[in-house]
């Protein structure tokens, strides 16, 4: 039997094949249709089989060259920024945009072991800010805040001075 000299790429290889296979599993009721009227389902068909191809080739890869060991998957980052995702997406209609984000950042950064809380705090605010400024002033989109009522009338005035500046 031959030995795998990079488990590494053997164990992308099989990710590759399986994500690959469950987009052709569920792209197979779609109608697939031709390169010149394409169907709902070519893309997603085209893209699995791609993504089948280069897991063959990361596990000839595995078969052929040296490579190291897998290392141990770090859960610590994974449940943190999964846990930050979560409260965010779950918590930004109650507590609205400015504190979900600001609780997204404070449990993210936790990943780290050596976390500083207050360059945290900082990144968090600053990041609560610009986001509010970008999403709501900016781009227009209704969302929960609470700078809203109080500085969308302001920070508006500010970008329409920016855009009087510009020659617009």
């Amino acid at each position: 039997m031959n030995r795998v000299k990079s488990p590494q790429d053997m164990g992308a290889g099989l990710l590759f094949i399986f994500i690959g296979s469950v987009g052709i599993w569920f792209g197979k009721d779609l109608t697939y249709g031709s390169a010149r009227a394409m169907g709902p389902g070519y893309f997603p068909i085209w893209l699995s089989s791609i993504i089948i191809v280069m897991g063959l080739i990361c596990l000839v890869r595995a078969a052929v060259l040296q490579g190291d060991p897998i290392d141990r998957i770090p859960l610590r980052p994974i449940l943190c920024v999964f846990a930050g995702v979560l409260a965010f997406g779950y918590l930004i209609e109650t507590i609205r945009l400015e504190l979900a984000l600001i609780l997204l950042t404070a449990i993210s950064t936790q990943a780290r072991s050596d976390t500083n809380q207050k360059q945290m705090l900082i990144l968090a605010v600053a990041m609560a800010l610009a986001s509010v400024f970008v999403l709501v002033v900016v781009l227009g989109q209704a969302m929960p805040t609470y700078t809203s009522d109080y500085m969308s009338g302001f920070l508006s005035k500010i970008w329409s001075l920016f855009g009087l500046a510009r020659g617009k």
